[in-house]
Protein backbone atom coordinates (compact mmCIF):
# COMPACT_ATOMS: atom_id res chain seq x y z
CA UNK A 1 0.00 0.00 0.00
CA UNK A 2 1.23 3.49 -0.84
CA UNK A 3 2.63 5.32 2.19
CA UNK A 4 3.09 2.13 4.25
CA UNK A 5 6.33 1.74 6.26
CA UNK A 6 7.53 -1.00 3.90
CA UNK A 7 7.30 1.24 0.82
CA UNK A 8 8.46 4.49 2.53
CA UNK A 9 11.38 6.19 0.83
CA UNK A 10 14.50 6.36 2.98
CA UNK A 11 17.78 8.22 2.78
CA UNK A 12 21.19 6.61 2.43
CA UNK A 13 21.57 6.30 6.22
CA UNK A 14 18.26 4.48 6.55
CA UNK A 15 16.22 7.41 7.92
CA UNK A 16 12.78 8.14 6.52
CA UNK A 17 12.88 10.85 3.85
CA UNK A 18 9.95 12.64 5.50
CA UNK A 19 11.69 12.66 8.89
CA UNK A 20 14.94 13.80 7.29
CA UNK A 21 13.17 16.71 5.58
CA UNK A 22 11.53 17.74 8.84
CA UNK A 23 14.89 17.70 10.61
CA UNK A 24 16.44 19.76 7.83
CA UNK A 25 13.65 22.34 7.98
CA UNK A 26 13.98 22.52 11.77
CA UNK A 27 17.77 23.04 11.55
CA UNK A 28 17.28 25.79 8.96
CA UNK A 29 14.76 27.55 11.20
CA UNK A 30 17.16 27.39 14.13
CA UNK A 31 19.99 28.79 12.00
CA UNK A 32 17.74 31.60 10.76
CA UNK A 33 16.69 32.42 14.31
CA UNK A 34 20.29 32.47 15.51
CA UNK A 35 21.17 34.87 12.70
CA UNK A 36 18.50 37.37 13.74
CA UNK A 37 18.90 36.73 17.49
CA UNK A 38 21.46 39.56 17.98
CA UNK A 39 19.09 42.02 16.30
CA UNK A 40 16.17 40.80 18.40
CA UNK A 41 18.25 41.13 21.57
CA UNK A 42 19.29 44.65 20.58
CA UNK A 43 15.67 45.68 19.91
CA UNK A 44 14.59 44.15 23.21
CA UNK A 45 17.27 45.94 25.25
CA UNK A 46 17.35 49.25 23.39
CA UNK A 47 13.68 49.65 22.43
CA UNK A 48 11.15 47.35 24.11
CA UNK A 49 12.51 47.39 27.67
CA UNK A 50 12.90 51.21 27.83
CA UNK A 51 9.30 51.64 26.63
CA UNK A 52 8.04 49.17 29.25
CA UNK A 53 10.07 50.93 31.93
CA UNK A 54 8.64 54.28 30.83
CA UNK A 55 5.08 52.95 31.00
CA UNK A 56 5.75 51.52 34.44
CA UNK A 57 7.22 54.77 35.75
CA UNK A 58 4.19 56.70 34.51
CA UNK A 59 1.88 54.86 36.94
CA UNK A 60 4.32 53.64 39.60
CA UNK A 61 3.90 55.27 43.01
CA UNK A 62 6.00 53.43 45.62
CA UNK A 63 7.37 56.33 47.69
CA UNK A 64 4.57 56.87 50.24
CA UNK A 65 3.92 53.19 50.94
CA UNK A 66 7.67 52.49 51.15
CA UNK A 67 8.84 55.38 53.33
CA UNK A 68 5.65 55.94 55.36
CA UNK A 69 4.58 52.29 55.78
CA UNK A 70 3.05 52.57 59.25
CA UNK A 71 1.13 55.73 58.36
CA UNK A 72 -0.14 54.07 55.18
CA UNK A 73 -1.54 51.11 57.14
CA UNK A 74 -3.04 53.37 59.80
CA UNK A 75 -4.85 55.47 57.17
CA UNK A 76 -6.41 52.51 55.34
CA UNK A 77 -9.70 52.67 57.26
CA UNK A 78 -9.79 56.46 57.72
CA UNK A 79 -13.00 57.98 56.31
CA UNK A 80 -11.35 61.29 55.31
CA UNK A 81 -14.09 63.41 56.88
CA UNK A 82 -12.29 64.46 60.08
CA UNK A 83 -8.68 64.58 61.22
CA UNK A 84 -7.20 61.12 61.91
CA UNK A 85 -7.10 59.64 65.38
CA UNK A 86 -4.15 59.33 67.75
CA UNK A 87 -2.96 56.01 66.28
CA UNK A 88 -2.30 57.63 62.89
CA UNK A 89 -0.22 60.39 64.47
CA UNK A 90 1.77 57.81 66.43
CA UNK A 91 2.47 55.90 63.20
CA UNK A 92 3.52 59.14 61.49
CA UNK A 93 5.98 60.02 64.27
CA UNK A 94 7.57 56.58 64.06
CA UNK A 95 7.85 56.80 60.25
CA UNK A 96 9.37 60.29 60.46
CA UNK A 97 11.90 59.21 63.06
CA UNK A 98 12.93 56.16 61.02
CA UNK A 99 13.07 58.22 57.82
CA UNK A 100 15.15 60.95 59.44
CA UNK A 101 17.61 58.38 60.75
CA UNK A 102 17.84 56.61 57.36
CA UNK A 103 17.88 59.96 55.51
CA UNK A 104 15.30 58.86 52.97
CA UNK A 105 12.36 61.01 54.03
CA UNK A 106 13.26 63.42 51.23
CA UNK A 107 12.06 60.94 48.62
CA UNK A 108 8.49 60.79 49.89
CA UNK A 109 8.58 64.53 50.59
CA UNK A 110 9.49 65.27 46.96
CA UNK A 111 6.80 62.89 45.70
CA UNK A 112 4.05 64.54 47.72
CA UNK A 113 5.34 67.99 46.81
CA UNK A 114 4.56 67.20 43.14
CA UNK A 115 0.91 66.98 44.14
CA UNK A 116 0.70 69.77 46.74
CA UNK A 117 3.14 72.63 47.06
CA UNK A 118 4.75 72.92 50.50
CA UNK A 119 4.66 69.20 51.35
CA UNK A 120 8.43 68.85 51.09
CA UNK A 121 9.11 71.59 53.64
CA UNK A 122 6.39 70.19 55.92
CA UNK A 123 7.76 66.65 55.99
CA UNK A 124 11.43 67.65 56.21
CA UNK A 125 10.70 70.08 59.07
CA UNK A 126 8.56 67.50 60.88
CA UNK A 127 11.19 64.78 60.44
CA UNK A 128 13.84 66.94 62.09
CA UNK A 129 11.61 67.89 65.00
CA UNK A 130 10.24 64.34 65.46
CA UNK A 131 13.56 63.31 67.03
CA UNK A 132 12.53 65.18 70.19
CA UNK A 133 9.26 63.26 70.57
CA UNK A 134 9.63 60.36 73.00
CA UNK A 135 6.06 59.60 74.05
CA UNK A 136 2.46 60.61 73.47
CA UNK A 137 0.08 62.21 73.10
CA UNK A 138 1.38 62.52 69.56
CA UNK A 139 -1.44 64.48 67.91
CA UNK A 140 -0.90 67.64 69.92
CA UNK A 141 2.87 67.52 69.45
CA UNK A 142 2.61 67.00 65.69
CA UNK A 143 0.16 69.86 65.28
CA UNK A 144 2.41 72.04 67.43
CA UNK A 145 5.31 71.36 65.05
CA UNK A 146 3.44 72.83 62.10
CA UNK A 147 -0.16 74.03 61.87
CA UNK A 148 -0.43 72.51 58.37
CA UNK A 149 -0.96 69.12 60.02
CA UNK A 150 -4.38 70.46 61.03
CA UNK A 151 -5.27 70.71 57.32
CA UNK A 152 -7.36 67.66 56.43
CA UNK A 153 -6.31 67.92 52.77
CA UNK A 154 -2.74 66.97 53.78
CA UNK A 155 -3.96 63.71 55.26
CA UNK A 156 -6.22 63.04 52.28
CA UNK A 157 -3.23 63.48 49.99
CA UNK A 158 -1.10 61.04 51.99
CA UNK A 159 -3.93 58.50 52.02
CA UNK A 160 -4.59 58.84 48.27
CA UNK A 161 -0.95 58.58 47.29
CA UNK A 162 -0.42 55.53 49.50
CA UNK A 163 -1.53 53.35 46.60
CA UNK A 164 1.23 51.52 44.73
CA UNK A 165 -0.08 52.83 41.40
CA UNK A 166 -1.55 56.22 40.56
CA UNK A 167 -3.06 58.23 37.70
CA UNK A 168 -1.76 61.52 39.13
CA UNK A 169 1.01 61.86 36.56
CA UNK A 170 -1.38 61.42 33.64
CA UNK A 171 -3.85 63.88 35.15
CA UNK A 172 -1.11 66.48 35.57
CA UNK A 173 0.01 65.84 31.98
CA UNK A 174 -3.42 66.85 30.66
CA UNK A 175 -3.91 69.78 33.05
CA UNK A 176 -6.06 67.90 35.54
CA UNK A 177 -5.43 66.66 39.05
CA UNK A 178 -7.15 65.38 42.19
CA UNK A 179 -8.67 67.99 44.47
CA UNK A 180 -8.58 67.81 48.26
CA UNK A 181 -11.53 65.42 48.29
CA UNK A 182 -10.06 63.08 45.67
CA UNK A 183 -12.14 64.27 42.71
CA UNK A 184 -10.63 64.91 39.27
CA UNK A 185 -10.72 68.60 38.40
CA UNK A 186 -9.25 70.80 35.66
CA UNK A 187 -6.50 73.32 36.30
CA UNK A 188 -7.41 76.47 34.35
CA UNK A 189 -4.70 78.39 36.19
CA UNK A 190 -2.10 76.34 34.30
CA UNK A 191 -3.41 77.87 31.05
CA UNK A 192 -3.61 74.40 29.53
CA UNK A 193 0.17 74.43 29.07
CA UNK A 194 0.62 70.76 28.24
CA UNK A 195 -2.44 70.61 26.00
CA UNK A 196 -1.11 73.62 24.13
CA UNK A 197 2.30 72.01 23.81
CA UNK A 198 0.82 68.78 22.46
CA UNK A 199 -1.13 70.65 19.79
CA UNK A 200 1.84 72.85 18.96
CA UNK A 201 4.07 69.81 18.59
CA UNK A 202 1.57 68.11 16.29
CA UNK A 203 0.76 71.01 13.97
CA UNK A 204 4.36 72.17 13.74
CA UNK A 205 5.49 68.62 12.93
CA UNK A 206 2.87 68.48 10.18
CA UNK A 207 4.00 71.91 8.90
CA UNK A 208 7.65 70.80 8.87
CA UNK A 209 6.69 67.63 6.99
CA UNK A 210 4.77 69.67 4.41
CA UNK A 211 7.65 72.14 3.94
CA UNK A 212 10.13 69.28 3.52
CA UNK A 213 7.87 67.74 0.88
CA UNK A 214 7.40 71.06 -0.89
CA UNK A 215 11.16 71.72 -1.03
CA UNK A 216 12.35 68.14 -1.37
CA UNK A 217 10.14 66.97 -4.24
CA UNK A 218 11.76 69.18 -6.93
CA UNK A 219 15.26 68.30 -5.67
CA UNK A 220 14.50 64.58 -5.78
CA UNK A 221 13.03 64.99 -9.26
CA UNK A 222 16.24 66.67 -10.46
CA UNK A 223 18.37 63.97 -8.85
CA UNK A 224 16.40 61.25 -10.63
CA UNK A 225 16.34 62.91 -14.07
CA UNK A 226 19.62 64.81 -14.40
CA UNK A 227 22.62 63.20 -16.12
CA UNK A 228 24.66 61.07 -13.75
CA UNK A 229 27.55 63.54 -13.54
CA UNK A 230 25.35 66.41 -12.44
CA UNK A 231 23.15 64.20 -10.26
CA UNK A 232 26.20 63.04 -8.28
CA UNK A 233 27.22 66.64 -7.58
CA UNK A 234 23.69 67.49 -6.43
CA UNK A 235 23.63 64.36 -4.23
CA UNK A 236 26.80 65.56 -2.49
CA UNK A 237 25.01 68.79 -1.55
CA UNK A 238 22.04 66.79 -0.24
CA UNK A 239 24.27 64.58 1.92
CA UNK A 240 26.61 67.37 3.01
CA UNK A 241 24.53 68.31 6.12
CA UNK A 242 25.05 64.78 7.47
CA UNK A 243 28.78 65.52 7.62
CA UNK A 244 28.21 68.52 9.89
CA UNK A 245 27.28 68.46 13.55
CA UNK A 246 23.62 69.14 14.37
CA UNK A 247 24.65 71.76 16.92
CA UNK A 248 26.80 73.53 14.32
CA UNK A 249 23.91 73.67 11.84
CA UNK A 250 21.52 74.96 14.49
CA UNK A 251 24.00 77.58 15.70
CA UNK A 252 24.47 78.70 12.09
CA UNK A 253 20.74 79.36 11.76
CA UNK A 254 20.88 81.43 14.95
CA UNK A 255 23.58 83.59 13.35
CA UNK A 256 21.59 83.89 10.12
CA UNK A 257 18.10 84.56 11.48
CA UNK A 258 18.68 86.81 14.50
CA UNK A 259 17.75 90.49 14.27
CA UNK A 260 21.37 91.51 13.83
CA UNK A 261 22.09 88.47 11.69
CA UNK A 262 23.08 87.91 8.09
CA UNK A 263 19.58 87.75 6.59
CA UNK A 264 18.36 90.94 8.25
CA UNK A 265 21.57 92.74 7.28
CA UNK A 266 21.08 91.71 3.65
CA UNK A 267 17.48 92.95 3.58
CA UNK A 268 18.47 96.22 5.24
CA UNK A 269 21.34 96.63 2.75
CA UNK A 270 18.99 96.06 -0.20
CA UNK A 271 16.47 98.54 1.20
CA UNK A 272 13.78 95.92 1.84
CA UNK A 273 13.77 96.63 5.56
CA UNK A 274 14.44 99.68 7.67
CA UNK A 275 17.26 99.29 10.20
CA UNK A 276 14.85 100.07 13.03
CA UNK A 277 12.29 97.45 11.91
CA UNK A 278 14.29 94.28 11.63
CA UNK A 279 12.33 91.00 11.58
CA UNK A 280 12.50 88.66 14.56
CA UNK A 281 12.97 85.24 12.93
CA UNK A 282 14.60 83.38 15.79
CA UNK A 283 13.49 82.21 19.25
CA UNK A 284 9.96 81.69 17.98
CA UNK A 285 7.99 79.24 15.83
CA UNK A 286 9.46 80.70 12.63
CA UNK A 287 12.97 79.84 13.73
CA UNK A 288 11.94 76.30 14.68
CA UNK A 289 10.19 75.75 11.32
CA UNK A 290 13.15 77.02 9.28
CA UNK A 291 15.88 75.22 11.21
CA UNK A 292 14.06 71.88 11.47
CA UNK A 293 12.98 71.94 7.82
CA UNK A 294 16.62 72.37 6.82
CA UNK A 295 17.77 69.60 9.15
CA UNK A 296 15.09 67.07 8.15
CA UNK A 297 15.00 67.87 4.42
CA UNK A 298 17.46 65.07 3.42
CA UNK A 299 15.19 62.51 5.11
CA UNK A 300 12.46 63.51 2.65
CA UNK A 301 14.67 63.77 -0.43
CA UNK A 302 16.32 60.35 -0.19
CA UNK A 303 13.10 58.22 -0.07
CA UNK A 304 11.62 60.31 -2.89
CA UNK A 305 14.76 59.94 -4.99
CA UNK A 306 14.94 56.17 -4.48
CA UNK A 307 11.35 55.79 -5.75
CA UNK A 308 11.66 58.30 -8.61
CA UNK A 309 14.80 56.54 -9.85
CA UNK A 310 12.74 53.42 -10.54
CA UNK A 311 10.14 55.25 -12.68
CA UNK A 312 10.82 54.78 -16.37
CA UNK A 313 10.82 58.02 -18.46
CA UNK A 314 9.01 56.12 -21.20
CA UNK A 315 5.74 56.42 -19.26
CA UNK A 316 5.72 60.21 -19.52
CA UNK A 317 6.86 60.09 -23.15
CA UNK A 318 4.02 57.70 -23.96
CA UNK A 319 1.52 60.07 -22.33
CA UNK A 320 2.92 63.03 -24.29
CA UNK A 321 2.72 61.06 -27.53
CA UNK A 322 -0.97 60.46 -26.85
CA UNK A 323 -1.69 64.19 -26.62
CA UNK A 324 -1.21 64.93 -22.91
CA UNK A 325 0.40 68.20 -21.93
CA UNK A 326 3.57 68.22 -19.81
CA UNK A 327 1.60 69.09 -16.70
CA UNK A 328 -1.11 66.52 -17.45
CA UNK A 329 1.47 63.78 -18.02
CA UNK A 330 3.15 64.68 -14.74
CA UNK A 331 -0.10 64.81 -12.75
CA UNK A 332 -1.76 61.72 -14.18
CA UNK A 333 1.25 59.47 -14.87
CA UNK A 334 4.37 60.50 -12.98
CA UNK A 335 3.07 61.88 -9.69
CA UNK A 336 0.91 58.84 -8.71
CA UNK A 337 3.96 56.60 -9.04
CA UNK A 338 5.85 58.75 -6.52
CA UNK A 339 3.20 58.42 -3.80
CA UNK A 340 5.02 55.51 -2.08
CA UNK A 341 8.10 57.72 -1.75
CA UNK A 342 5.97 60.61 -0.48
CA UNK A 343 4.45 58.33 2.14
CA UNK A 344 7.82 56.96 3.26
CA UNK A 345 9.43 60.40 3.47
CA UNK A 346 6.45 61.95 5.24
CA UNK A 347 6.30 59.26 7.90
CA UNK A 348 10.05 59.47 8.45
CA UNK A 349 10.14 63.26 8.72
CA UNK A 350 7.00 63.48 10.88
CA UNK A 351 8.18 60.91 13.42
CA UNK A 352 11.61 62.56 13.63
CA UNK A 353 10.06 66.01 13.97
CA UNK A 354 7.58 65.12 16.69
CA UNK A 355 10.38 63.73 18.86
CA UNK A 356 12.99 66.44 18.20
CA UNK A 357 14.53 68.15 21.19
CA UNK A 358 17.83 69.99 20.54
CA UNK A 359 16.79 72.33 17.73
CA UNK A 360 13.52 73.61 19.33
CA UNK A 361 15.40 74.11 22.59
CA UNK A 362 18.04 76.30 20.90
CA UNK A 363 15.98 78.28 18.38
CA UNK A 364 12.38 77.93 19.57
CA UNK A 365 12.36 80.34 22.50
CA UNK A 366 9.14 80.34 24.51
CA UNK A 367 6.73 79.85 21.61
CA UNK A 368 8.67 77.39 19.47
CA UNK A 369 9.48 74.61 21.90
CA UNK A 370 7.98 71.13 21.66
CA UNK A 371 6.54 68.82 24.29
CA UNK A 372 9.84 66.92 24.21
CA UNK A 373 11.54 69.95 25.76
CA UNK A 374 9.23 69.70 28.77
CA UNK A 375 9.89 65.96 29.02
CA UNK A 376 13.60 66.76 29.21
CA UNK A 377 12.91 69.51 31.77
CA UNK A 378 11.10 67.13 34.11
CA UNK A 379 13.82 64.50 33.72
CA UNK A 380 16.81 66.80 34.21
CA UNK A 381 15.62 69.76 36.28
CA UNK A 382 12.47 69.02 38.27
CA UNK A 383 13.42 65.29 38.50
CA UNK A 384 9.73 64.39 38.19
CA UNK A 385 10.37 61.24 36.16
CA UNK A 386 6.83 60.00 36.62
CA UNK A 387 5.34 63.08 34.93
CA UNK A 388 8.00 62.91 32.19
CA UNK A 389 7.12 59.26 31.60
CA UNK A 390 3.39 60.06 31.49
CA UNK A 391 3.87 62.84 28.92
CA UNK A 392 6.13 60.60 26.83
CA UNK A 393 3.57 57.77 27.02
CA UNK A 394 0.80 60.06 25.79
CA UNK A 395 3.04 61.22 22.94
CA UNK A 396 3.77 57.58 22.06
CA UNK A 397 0.04 56.78 21.95
CA UNK A 398 -0.61 59.82 19.73
CA UNK A 399 2.08 58.68 17.26
CA UNK A 400 0.69 55.12 17.21
CA UNK A 401 -2.86 56.42 16.59
CA UNK A 402 -1.66 58.66 13.75
CA UNK A 403 0.28 55.77 12.26
CA UNK A 404 -2.84 53.59 12.51
CA UNK A 405 -4.92 56.27 10.75
CA UNK A 406 -2.28 56.55 8.03
CA UNK A 407 -2.39 52.80 7.55
CA UNK A 408 -6.20 52.84 7.32
CA UNK A 409 -6.37 55.76 4.87
CA UNK A 410 -3.32 55.14 2.67
CA UNK A 411 -1.84 51.81 3.68
CA UNK A 412 1.63 51.05 4.98
CA UNK A 413 2.03 48.50 2.17
CA UNK A 414 2.16 51.41 -0.28
CA UNK A 415 5.20 52.90 1.46
CA UNK A 416 8.42 52.16 -0.40
CA UNK A 417 12.02 53.21 -0.01
CA UNK A 418 12.99 52.19 -3.51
Amino acid sequence: MQGSPANEIKTADGVSLRVSQQRSIRRNKIKAFLLVAPLLAFLLVAFVLPILDMLQRSVENPEVSTYLPRTTVALENWDGQQLPDEAVYAALVEDLQVGAKARNIGKVASRLNYEKSGMRSLLMKSARKSKRIDEGPYKAQIEKMDKRWKDISVWRLIQRESSTYTLSYYLNAVDHRFDDEGNIVAQPEHLQIYNGLFWRTLYMSVAITFLCLLLGYPVAYLLANLPLKHANILMIFVLLPFWTSLLVRTATWIAILQQQGVLNDMMVGMGILDDQNRIQMIYNQTGTLIAMTHILLPFMILPLYSVMKTISPSYVRAARSMGATQFMAFRRVYFPQTLPGIGAGSILVFILAIGYYITPALVGGQNGTFITNFIAYHMQTSLNWGLAAAIASILLVVVIVLYWLYNRLIGVDNVKLG
